[in-house]
């Protein structure tokens, strides 16, 4: 094999167990110490007959067997790992590359394969691909999923942070502002915040500022009295005495109106309010969370929110992260929202497919976990069968080989293009991609080169 060292990578995190299996001692023993240098656990073995020995005494994430072997071939093991070992994932190595035996193997359930001679660079990445592949599918379709800290699901770095804000926060009357894009859980964390504190047994009263009419501004924020205009046929609380001794959380403060911001920043500087229709000054005690999609910094260069309101909103700043830098966070929030409608439906939730796992993983998602909820919840209800397939998905997920016909360019550039496209519609899988474009792994590779 090439002497080809990939860059230097941290070892496996989950130390992945893998077999390799290989009837050349000198090959098998290379490909085992080249993946235990990575920080794999490997075993190695020389016949499909010892293969199927170690299968059954211990757990493997992976094993990795040549094809031609005497007495039982690479492709038996493979049917009785797919039968037995739904789990564990396979990659075929040969030196026999042909595309019948690329195509005999993936039709048996390798969906990976590694032609010899191949380099220790493109060993580690392929077993890296796998590995990660089956965390994706580990992690959307483990057992009923706990909420993590406050009761919202996040095992990332970002989310992390999240949560030792709200801790700290909960434990002060300090007012907070929650930044964040629409769909990332601000109210979630507005309601952690306040049942991490002193507070939590008091009400937590949840307003929206754009969903209050311009006319009923401080009749909604702090109540009137009986009389106090047309319609006040009694006296009413508003949302400042709803929430006494609890908190009061403002959603999308970044949209409340000139007006509205004057009377709040009054209401919080004096700690009082008016009721519509009486001059007597109310004393109410609230612990203020407020929210926001919006720059409100901008917002007060372009003199649309006061900056004066903004250093009394912003004592606390709890940044929350979008989905898309949440890592595997994702993959937890598919398992929960898959395994929640599945419960609503009385019936076994349908699994995700890798493929479908791969797409889900490198979508945007502008709006986040919410739009991640109802398109696993849409997908769940829908379901015809027991897997959700790529082609299940809405057209924003499912990206076409369309190319752009242009006449002025040359066959060479055409043809790199969609090797680009077909690469990217198999998750840059080569074998898959070869098999479609109809050569083997090293032409493909070899076209690769060429092109960069």
């Amino acid at each position: 094999m090439a002497a080809d060292r990939p860059a230097e990578t941290a070892p496996a995190p989950d130390r992945s167990r893998i077999l390799v299996v290989d009837d050349a001692a000198d090959a098998r023993e290379v490909i085992q110490t080249q993946l235990e240098d990575r920080g794999f656990r490997v075993a190695a073995c020389g016949s499909v007959e010892e293969a199927l020995a170690l299968l059954a005494a211990t757990p493997f994430d992976l094993v990795i067997t040549d094809l031609r072997m005497p007495r039982a071939s690479g492709l038996e093991l493979v049917r009785h790992v797919r039968t037995a070992l739904p789990d564990t994932e396979i990659m075929i190595i040969t030196g026999y590359p042909t595309i019948e035996g690329a195509v005999e193997a993936v039709k048996t359930g390798a969906e990976h394969y590694l032609a010899k001679p191949f380099t220790e660079r493109e060993l580690v990445e392929a077993v890296e691909a796998i590995i990660a592949k089956l965390a994706r599918r580990r992690l959307a379709h483990a057992g009923p999923a706990a909420d993590g800290a406050h009761g919202i699901i996040g095992a990332s770095e970002p989310m992390q942070r999240v949560f030792r804000l709200i801790d700290r926060a909960g434990g002060t009357a300090a007012t907070v502002l929650i930044e964040g894009e629409s769909g990332t859980g601000k109210e979630l964390v507005a309601r952690a915040i306040h049942y991490a504190g002193e507070r939590r047994g008091a009400p937590f009263v949840s307003v929206n500022c754009t969903a209050i009419p311009e006319h009923l501004i401080e009749s909604e924020l702090f109540g009137h009295i009986q009389g106090a205009f047309t319609g006040a046929v009694a006296s009413r609380r508003g949302f400042f005495e709803m929430a006494g001794g609890g908190t009061l959380f403002l959603d999308e403060i970044g949209d409340a109106s000139p007006a509205m911001q004057a009377k709040l920043l009054r209401a919080i500087q004096e700690k009082t309010i008016h009721k519509v229709g009486s001059s007597r000054p109310v004393r109410v005690d609230i612990r203020l969370i407020c929210a926001t999609n919006k720059d409100l910094p901008q917002l007060i260069d372009r003199g649309l929110f006061r900056e004066d309101l903004y250093y009394r909103i912003n004592v606390i700043d709890i940044p929350l992260p979008p989905l898309r830098e949440r890592g595997d966070d994702l993959l937890l929030l598919v398992n929960h929202f898959r395994a929640r409608y599945g419960r609503d439906l009385g019936r076994p939730a349908p699994s995700f497919s890798d493929e479908t796992l791969r797409r889900l993983a490198a979508y945007h998602w502008p709006g986040n976990v919410r739009e991640l909820e109802n398109l696993v919840q849409r997908l769940v209800l829908l379901a015809e069968g027991e897997r959700i397939e790529p082609t299940d998905l809405p057209a924003t997920l499912r990206p076409a080989l369309d190319l752009p016909r242009r006449l002025d360019r040359s066959l060479a550039e055409h043809e790199a293009d969609y090797i680009r496209a077909v690469l990217a519609s198999v998750g840059n899988n080569k074998t898959r991609a070869a098999a479609i474009l109809g050569i083997d792994r090293k032409t493909l590779r070899d076209k690769l080169g060429r092109q960069g």
